[in-house]
């Protein structure tokens, strides 16, 4: 009897040895407690949650090393590796986790257009279902603030900066013929319909090293990955006709888009103030075909368009006025990879080519240009954790283009070759949910000026409350000048900016509200003695400016049910001595005061969404002869409003109509003067108005799907 009571007893003494008491506290960085966090014992049973002063205490039988994890909702896990007999009395420090919906993200100088980020400004849906923008994304872009009216251009002029500082990409490759060629004061539209693409970067300035030879802006296009289902879009319109497919396989997928646009039959209906001999038609095709690796995904996209036109536009010097021919031929071919490497590591890069073709007449000139252009690009980026992450790369442009200018007396070529390599490397530092900073250095080489150019940037954001946040940015840009400049003469300097932007934004339950104030600093711009651009011309580097002002923006699609609408202003202050000023003035591309307001509402009843947009800049400068004085005098502003309605005839058809300007203002883009004054010594001149001040259109839209439910409503 005495044998198994002392048998017993050593059996409950060792099996209280054996257990092992795991105890602590854990707090946030501020050391307050942390209630209701998980603790345990990784691959096993044993754990526990701390209570309300953030304590826990559980046994354990594991002995040896083990891990201990922390998990706590909105903060990091962490994992304590210690030998069992040493976990006691733990004071556990959470970090928060910086990848939340909640964390500071850096937005000086960038509007956000997509689906997944974490705070857009705009949809890919408002790109094509805004009032003005006339399905062209370049249209919807004008309604933010930075950007200045241009209405006879129809780019994208940016704080101050004239089109060619804007550049387009496509999946994080450059796009170096993104607009189709047009007479003067008519304006333009992007090649690429906003159909494929999901996602849009627009970033007004202070944009990351990874992207160069921008002085003011860059527009980044993101492709679909994957589409949801199969498809066919169908649009017949009073401009023309459009078709579009979706093919949709395990691993794969193909999209294409085709549309075909003529203006005669538009022209018939409605007064026009060119005379049209041969009017603008177009024919445009895309496809992207997207297949799925193992750890990775592989896109080709290609897109061509061919446009034909003869017109002849009044001119108060040639009492015949101006006729303008054009043929042109464009093609792009885009191929882009991004896959995971492991460990941390991803990888991004693509090729694009590009063939432009152009047959310009003008009276009896005839220009012919032709571009091949191609840009490589290779990108690494490396998560070392998710408060640093690393992505640097290196990336070729090579580009040679010719001209060919014949006229009476002429046949000349005029050209130039150009091979820029540039690297770039950024760093993503998270300090906490609270404070982000971007870091990063850029340098290209080119080997038409043989020089060096190197672009240190930064950006800082901090939250200042639970929806509001403060973003500093600063960087150096360079760009070549444009083939304009270039076909004439090489003897120059890459233009260069520096940018200064602070910005403020809150967010809060479908309410957006952005202020951002910015300089922006001018060197190394092209100066030349002509009226034109000619090879008679002499040219430096000399010229200089400044551009300096104040945007805001707000948005709520949520304070009013089925109401949408957004508020644009911008302040702009610049000053430029370049090309052939005779001294600092404000360009005439330049509008002080800027202001839109889009809305859109659904009638339920109706089956109908109700668009309006109005847009308002105050007057251009233009220098009148009869003054002497350089660019003083102001056209009046420009006031617009544009209404659209789509009403859904059925689950899959829709009818859209719309009228830009329906107000029919008669606004003045400038004035044209004669080359000699009259006999009173006066020089006479003409208004610069639009082909039209008003344009009509009406579409009749079908989409046939797989679910019977999809349709093009996102496509108006």
């Amino acid at each position: 009897m005495n044998k198994l009571i002392t048998i017993i007893s050593l059996f409950f003494i060792t099996l209280s040895y054996s257990q092992t008491i795991i105890t602590g506290k854990v707090v946030d960085a501020k050391n307050e407690p942390i209630i209701g966090a998980n603790v345990y014992l990784d691959g096993t049973y044993d754990g526990a949650t701390t209570d309300d002063k953030g304590k826990f205490s559980f046994t354990t039988e594991e002995n040896g090393r083990q891990s201990l994890i922390i998990s706590f909702l909105s903060f990091e896990t962490k994992t304590i590796v210690d030998e069992v007999s040493k976990l006691s009395n733990l004071v556990v420090k959470l970090r928060e986790d910086v990848e939340s919906l909640d964390t500071v993200v850096l937005s000086a100088g960038t509007f956000e257009a997509n689906d997944n980020s974490k705070v857009s400004v705009l949809k890919p849906l408002d790109v094509v279902t805004t009032a003005s923008a006339l399905g062209d994304f370049v249209g919807a872009l004008q309604t933010l603030p930075g950007t200045s009216n241009v209405a006879e251009d129809g780019r994208l002029f940016v704080r101050g900066g004239d089109a060619g500082e804007t550049q387009i990409f496509i999946d994080g490759i450059r796009v170096f013929t993104p607009y189709s060629p047009t007479p003067n004061n008519i304006p333009t539209r992007g090649r690429y319909s906003p159909f494929l693409f999901d996602g849009i970067t627009f970033s007004t300035g202070g944009y990351s090293s990874e992207f160069g030879q921008a002085l003011s802006s860059v527009l980044l296009l993101n492709t679909v990955d994957e589409p949801d289902q199969e498809k066919t879009d169908i649009g017949i319109m009073t401009v023309g006709a459009t078709l579009g497919n979706t093919q949709k396989w395990e691993k794969s997928s193909l999209s294409f888009n085709a549309s075909y646009i003529n203006l005669g039959p538009y022209f018939e209906i409605f007064n026009n103030r060119n005379n049209w001999e041969r009017p603008f038609q177009a024919a445009q095709g895309e496809t992207v075909y997207r297949k799925r690796l193992n750890n990775g995904m592989l896109k080709f996209y290609a897109a061509f368009d061919v446009t034909n036109l003869e017109v002849t536009q009044e001119d108060i010097n040639f009492e015949d006025g101006v006729n303008f021919k054009l043929n042109n031929d464009n093609f792009y071919l885009n191929t882009s990879y991004k896959g995971v490497l492991g460990n941390g590591w991803t990888l991004n890069t693509g090729l694009i080519y590009t063939h432009a073709k152009n047959e310009v007449g003008i009276n009896t000139s005839d220009i012919e240009d032709k571009e091949n252009s191609a840009h490589f690009k290779l990108k690494l980026k490396k998560r070392f954790s998710s408060r640093f992450k690393l992505n640097f790369g290196a990336e070729q442009f090579i580009t040679d283009f010719d001209e060919n200018f014949k006229d009476d007396t002429v046949d000349e070529i005029y050209g130039f070759k150009n091979n820029i390599t540039a690297g770039f490397a950024e760093a993503d530092l998270i300090f906490s949910k609270d404070l982000a900073l971007k870091i990063g250095m850029r340098a290209d080489y080119s080997s038409i000026f043989s020089t060096a150019d190197f672009a240190p940037r930064a950006a800082l954001a901090y939250k200042t409350s639970k929806n509001g946040q403060v973003s500093l940015a600063y960087g150096n840009f360079f760009q070549n000048p444009n083939s304009s400049i270039l076909k004439f003469e090489q003897d120059l300097k890459a233009q260069k900016t520096s940018h200064y932007i602070l910005n403020y934004q809150y967010v809060n339950n479908g309410k957006i509200f952005r202020a951002e104030a910015y300089r922006k600093d001018y060197d190394n711009l092209v100066k030349f003695d002509t009226e034109f651009t000619s090879f008679e011309s002499n040219f430096d580097s000399s010229g200089d400016g400044y551009a300096q002002g104040i945007d805001i923006f707000w948005r709520d699609n949520t304070g009013v049910k089925n109401l949408d609408y957004w508020i644009s202003y911008s302040y702009l202050d610049t000053q430029r001595n370049h090309r052939n000023f005779e001294n600092s003035a404000q360009p005439n591309f330049a509008t002080k005061h800027n202001f839109s307001v889009v809305g859109k509402y659904w009638i339920d009843s109706w089956k109908s969404q109700i668009g309006l947009a109005y847009g308002y800049s105050s007057g251009r400068p233009y220098t009148n002869p009869n003054t002497n004085k350089f660019l003083s005098e102001r056209t009046k502003a420009f006031n617009s409003l544009s209404l659209n309605w789509a009403y859904l005839l059925d689950q899959q058809k829709i009818l859209y109509f719309s009228v830009n300007n329906v107000l029919g203002i008669k606004n003045v883009n400038g004035y044209q003067y004669t080359n000699t004054p009259d006999i009173n010594g006066q020089f006479n001149r003409r208004a610069l108005r639009p082909a039209t001040d008003q344009f009509f259109f009406v579409g009749f839209f079908w989409t046939i799907s797989e679910d019977g439910t999809d349709n093009q409503l996102d496509n108006l």
